[in-house]
């Protein structure tokens, strides 16, 4: 009768104590993670959800057609070269008869936004029929008023220390009992390209300047990447040279974007001429950038291909040329799409190479082509962040929460695509 030997494992061996240990710091570290996400994203929607509401005024505004459309044609030409200015700041008087003294009428002036002139005509070039009547139409507060009717300035603070002075707070709750001021939906920071007046900014210049800049980039980025990656792991020689080039994508994946930005500035500027401040060039700078990491992200996908397809197709009598183009790359395509979405979102989110170029620059058009100034989404965050106004804080914030949505967007186009097109061998 042989004798058996009871092996046991202690229940708390220090193996097993070091291995729990181990998971309860992964766990916080993903916890202290996700901590720091919440926090930041909770912060960028506190602040920049203010934008998303404006203060607007209701006036009385006599429209006289002997000095808006004095012959009745309608034409918005002649409308349009009408000086609304006089009669938006006459209609203010009116309002507040008080105001007498010079000083007195600054301050109601600066009730309304600087801009609202150019709201009542667009309003009356869009219905002529307002032309010899008094209209009640609703025009834009000034910053400042929408910045204490949404509680970023109180009231409490002494008057030399904030920016809406004691007789303008009078002139606030006036309106307010009256039912003459309220906040509504900023359709406008939508809508419209940048100010000089934070009320009247918006992002739609911005965001079609971002839209060109990444066609572009894609334009000139897919294609090359995915025929340089083709090249480079289905008819290259694997030799030395293959290796040196291949240790230098990767060393370029790596180099800081501010880099792409000063050869952009080098090359397609000061030696090709290329017009500044445009998608292209912004494009071009960016497909530079994004160049290394579609081709990484190609070339693995070309690798996970089974050597099984490439066998059957020589064996069936393709060449190599057709064995790639009609059997490997279709089949590595999901896993190209997926990187040149993910560089296209990581270009999404670069300024330095932009600021490089000079996409810095003010723009109040909405560009029509990629040859046109324009500027990108990033770069209108930077120049807003810049600003000394406390107006555009806020519009700082939602302009980022917009941009995280397109990269989250982005991203998760990424994962679908990779999860509905790949093919699992």
């Amino acid at each position: 009768m042989t004798d058996t030997v009871d092996i046991r494992i202690p229940a708390r061996s220090p193996r097993h104590r070091s291995e729990r240990r181990f998971r309860l710091y992964g766990m916080a570290a993903i916890a202290v993670s996700l901590g720091f996400l919440a926090l930041m994203v909770g912060s960028i929607v506190l602040r920049g959800t203010g934008a998303f509401q404006q203060a607007f005024v209701n006036i009385e505004i006599n429209l006289p057609a002997n000095k808006i459309d004095p012959d009745g044609t309608g034409d918005p030409l002649v409308i349009k070269k009408s000086r609304f200015g006089s009669l938006v700041k006459k209609a203010m008087r009116e309002r507040f008869p008080e105001a007498k003294s010079r000083k007195e009428k600054r301050q109601l002036y600066k009730l309304i936004s600087a801009t609202a002139e150019y709201g009542v005509r667009d309003t009356v070039v869009a219905n002529p029929k307002l032309v010899g009547t008094r209209a009640s139409l609703w025009v834009r507060a000034s910053s400042d008023v929408d910045m204490f009717l949404k509680g970023n300035i109180s009231a409490e603070v002494a008057e030399d220390q904030r920016r809406v002075s004691d007789l303008q707070l009078g002139w606030i709750k006036d309106l307010h009992d009256k039912g003459q001021i309220e906040k509504r939906f900023n359709t406008q920071f939508f809508t419209s390209g940048d100010s000089r007046e934070p009320e009247q900014a918006g992002i739609l210049g911005a965001i079609i300047g971002s839209a060109l800049t990444l066609l572009v980039c894609f334009l000139f980025s897919f294609p090359t990447g995915v025929l340089s990656a083709v090249y480079l792991e289905e008819f290259a020689h694997k030799g030395r040279i293959n290796r040196i080039i291949e240790v230098n994508i990767n060393n370029l994946a790596a180099v800081p974007s501010i880099v792409f930005g000063l050869l952009g500035l080098a090359i397609f500027l000061n030696v090709f001429g290329f017009p500044r401040s445009t998608p292209l060039v912004g494009g071009m700078v960016l497909a530079l950038m994004t160049l290394p990491t579609i081709i990484i992200a190609s070339r693995a996908s070309l690798r996970a291909v089974p050597p099984s397809i490439r066998e059957a197709a020589f064996g069936l009598g393709a060449s190599k040329v057709q064995t790639t183009f009609h059997h490997v790359v279709p089949l590595a395509m999901p896993g190209m799409l997926t990187g040149s979405i993910i560089g296209m979102a990581q270009a999404l989110g670069e300024t330095a190479p932009l600021l490089m170029i000079g996409m810095v620059a003010f723009i109040v058009d909405l560009p029509g082509g990629v040859t046109e100034a324009a500027t990108a989404l990033p770069v209108q965050i930077f120049l807003w962040a810049d600003s000394p106004e406390r107006g555009f804080l806020e519009k700082t914030s939602a302009a980022i929460f917009v941009l995280l949505i397109f990269l989250v967007l982005m991203n998760l186009i990424a994962i679908v695509l990779r999860r509905r097109l790949e093919t699992r061998w």
